[in-house]
């Protein structure tokens, strides 16, 4: 019996804002379904030469009542990244807050908009600790 990997689904309550955090994290949209009938939008997202490893952004037309407001139940999203500090400084300089920094030159957390958990990885071996990063403390939790 074969099983695959087709995508993570998410729900969003403004879909423009999230993908542009996504965006962020370098991931590009790859599909659009507008599903006129059941009032949603799904919207999948994927890093480039990654197409196959889309998350689906699930937006109801008409409001989603029963979405939390922090959904940490979901756990998280994981994406390796080539230079996790180039990569956080990028998010704080687009107003993401990194909740857990990367002072062990390999991990952080951010949020999505949405209140996603996002684990950001180094690529390979983790990088020397340097500051700012060394010494900031988390913000709120991931």
């Amino acid at each position: 019996m074969r099983i695959r990997y087709l995508h993570t689904m998410v729900r969003v309550k403004d879909l423009e804002g999230s993908k542009t955090f996504y965006e962020l994290l370098g991931l590009r949209e790859t599909d659009r379904k507008e599903v006129e009938a059941g009032r949603f939008t799904l919207v999948f997202m994927a890093p480039p030469g990654q197409e196959e490893c889309p998350i689906e952004l699930t937006y109801n037309w008409d409001g989603d009542p029963a979405l939390p407001d922090d959904s940490r139940h979901f756990g998280h999203l994981a994406y390796s990244v080539e230079d996790i500090y180039a990569m956080c400084q990028h998010l704080m300089d687009n107003g993401v807050t990194i909740n857990r920094p990367p002072r062990d030159g390999r991990m952080a957390f951010v949020r999505s908009p949405d209140n996603i958990s996002i684990e950001l990885l180094q690529e390979g071996e983790a990088q020397d600790p340097r500051e700012p990063w060394a010494s900031m403390e988390n913000t709120g939790h991931w």
